[in-house]
């Protein structure tokens, strides 16, 4: 692969990885509609353990190589080692068309793409887009930009929700929890974007998309949380 220059390779880390496969965490995985063909089973939370104890932290040449070898967690650790300075935009268009699980791309967008200076952009982009992982995936980082860009402007909010409601009839499971996750966020972030995000559940279910199971779903469930 050739990419890290680090004193750890990738080759170790799979080796490590291998070393703690599961394959009752994998049948517990694949029950959670994570996809396992490439999965060895080992949680998130080992792997970030596992990054912590190595010293992984900021180690892009070495989250380059990890994507490369196409193991679920090796994707994964490659999100929590990776260094969001130098990642690309190139870069980020390239790993989420290879995402194939709603595991990967929440981590990769909660832990690394939201902390680049393309986030934003990437969030209007993607969820605009037909692949259902990479519609997810523009929607998962209107979610995390909610909970973690703390000094973000109302207006950005503002306008991520017409998106959501344009897009709120997606019938397909990942793409219509992560519309519903990033409508929620949003309203939880302050009274004047519970009262936007509100307004906007509303307009689903009754004048956007009534006809639209998964629609009302996204609303009925983003008004259960906002509005008690």
């Amino acid at each position: 692969m050739g990419f890290n220059t680090g004193l750890i390779t990738a080759a170790d880390v799979v080796r490590d990885l291998e070393a703690m496969a599961s394959e009752r965490n994998r049948d517990g995985m694949e029950r959670f509609g994570i996809n396992t063909a490439r999965a060895l089973g080992v949680g998130v939370t080992t792997l970030r353990e596992y990054a912590r104890t190595h010293n992984l932290k900021k180690n892009h040449a070495l989250a380059l190589d990890l994507w490369e070898t196409e193991i679920h967690e090796a994707r994964i650790l490659a999100t929590v080692v990776d260094n969001p300075v130098e990642v690309t935009e190139e870069q980020m268009e390239s790993w989420v068309q290879d995402f194939d699980s709603w595991d990967v791309c929440d981590q990769c967008c909660s832990n690394l793409f939201q902390r680049t200076p393309f986030a934003m952009q990437k969030a209007f982009a993607w969820s605009v887009r037909e692949p259902e992982f990479i519609k997810r995936a523009g929607f998962t980082m209107m979610a995390v930009i909610a909970v973690h860009h703390k000094k973000a402007d109302d207006a950005l909010f503002l306008s991520f929700l017409p998106i959501i409601e344009r897009e709120a009839a997606d019938e397909r499971n990942f793409v219509k929890k992560a519309i519903n996750w990033a409508l929620r966020q949003i309203g939880k972030r302050n009274d004047f974007l519970r009262a936007a995000a509100i307004e906007t559940a509303n307009n689903l279910i009754n004048h956007s998309h009534p006809q639209s199971k998964s629609a009302r779903w996204i609303a009925r469930d983003a008004l259960r949380e906002l509005t008690h």
